[in-house]
């Protein structure tokens, strides 16, 4: 057995900007996303669409670390966005602008992006977090990665926060899967036996001139085309920077668990992407509701009694961390819902009290705005 991976941690968001009066999604000024390069250097940079600006936290060696660096980051963006009456939002999807009224950033990548998938990426109104977990053996992260599969739908179903599209419910907890799957190379990772064959299958795609590297490879879970690590996808971006911290403490416990099975010459049962992929359904459909498949038992178990089967499982790595504390937030999230939950019940308190839908919309974005600045 090799030695421990070092198990570090980053973290990647993107958020919408909206204008604080009609609380529409607004374009970023250039002079906003200078401010915010002036105070966080290359920690902050711009998204495909020009209403959307990206952060990364740097590297980590546990959630304590990052909450301080995503703090810092959550709250320059705000204040340099105020200064143009602008304001950031960290939901997957806005409840109500038009994707057809975006632009996208005027840049060579963003420009390739347009022009080679179409009408396909001009729906792209959305937003993600991405983990990434420190595995300097190539090999290891590709195991890893096969195993951490099978928790992928338990995370994005703690994560949805795109209930609204265009001014409807969509009935959907996770509405930005259903956009970002539009898009070639993206879904649950395929089993791959090596990094070896990883490189080889994108070597094939980038010879071929369809790809320029491994950064196009867009799936739930990948090994990092910059990074010695493996990059979890799956998640809708958080409104509140806890559920963001408890969401990367969940990745790297579980990382670090399944690398200690490996260690005892064990690992976790692999089960086809179809079957997996059953399960990511259900959480993009119905969020923390209804429930995922276990498919040891055979049963549909309710969300409660899976994640106390989890926090239980990882509660040595948790320790190892120290963030069981941000790890049993997800507690939390299982009683008052996750965002897409809290959404539902602000829009429809809102129609209760006599506000049209077009008001009761924006009574959501308030709720995101709030939410936003909660823990900074």
């Amino acid at each position: 057995m090799s030695a421990a991976p070092d198990f570090t941690i980053g973290i990647e968001e993107e958020y919408l900007l909206v204008d604080r009066d009609s609380l529409a999604l607004a374009d970023a000024p250039p002079e906003l996303l200078t401010a915010c390069q002036n105070d966080l250097e290359d920690q902050v940079s711009p998204e495909f669409l020009t209403c959307q600006i990206e952060i990364g936290t740097k590297v980590c060696r546990t959630v304590g670390e990052a909450r301080e660096d995503l703090k810092r980051l959550r709250s320059s963006v705000a204040r340099e966005a105020a200064k143009f009456n602008l304001a950031p939002i960290a939901a997957s999807c806005h409840p109500f602008s038009d994707w057809r009224n975006q632009t996208h950033t005027d840049k060579e990548r963003y420009n390739d992006l347009s022009s080679d998938l179409a009408g396909v990426v001009q729906r792209m109104l959305i937003c993600g977090m991405h983990v990434h977990v420190g595995i300097a053996e190539p090999d290891r992260r590709v195991d890893l990665m096969n195993q951490l599969s099978y928790f992928l739908p338990h995370i994005l179903a703690l994560s949805c926060s795109s209930p609204f599209w265009q001014g409807y419910d969509t009935g959907l907890s996770c509405y930005r899967l259903t956009v970002f799957d539009n898009l070639p190379r993206t879904g649950l990772p395929p089993r791959m036996e090596s990094f070896g064959e990883f490189e080889r299958a994108v070597g094939a795609l980038v010879d071929l001139g369809v790809i320029e590297d491994g950064s196009k490879i867009w799936w739930d879970l990948r090994p990092s085309s910059k990074f010695p690590t493996i990059e979890s996808r799956i998640c809708d971006v958080q409104p509140r920077l806890e559920h963001t911290l408890t969401l990367a403490a969940l990745t790297q416990a579980l990382t670090r668990m399944l690398w200690r099975l490996a260690a005892k010459n064990q690992r976790w049962r692999i089960y086809d992407t179809f079957l997996i992929g059953e399960n990511r359904w259900r959480a993009q459909r119905y969020g923390i509701r209804e429930g995922l498949i276990d498919f040891g038992r055979g049963e549909i178990v309710s969300l409660t009694d899976l994640m106390n089967e989890m926090i239980e499982l990882v509660s040595e790595d948790a320790e190892f961390f120290d963030s069981l504390t941000e790890i049993e937030k997800s507690r939390d999230i299982l009683k008052s819902g996750n965002s897409s939950d809290r959404q539902r019940q602000v829009y429809l308190d809102a129609l209760e009290a006599g506000d049209d839908k077009k008001h009761a919309m924006q009574a959501v974005v308030k709720h995101l705005i709030e939410e936003f600045h909660a823990d900074l």
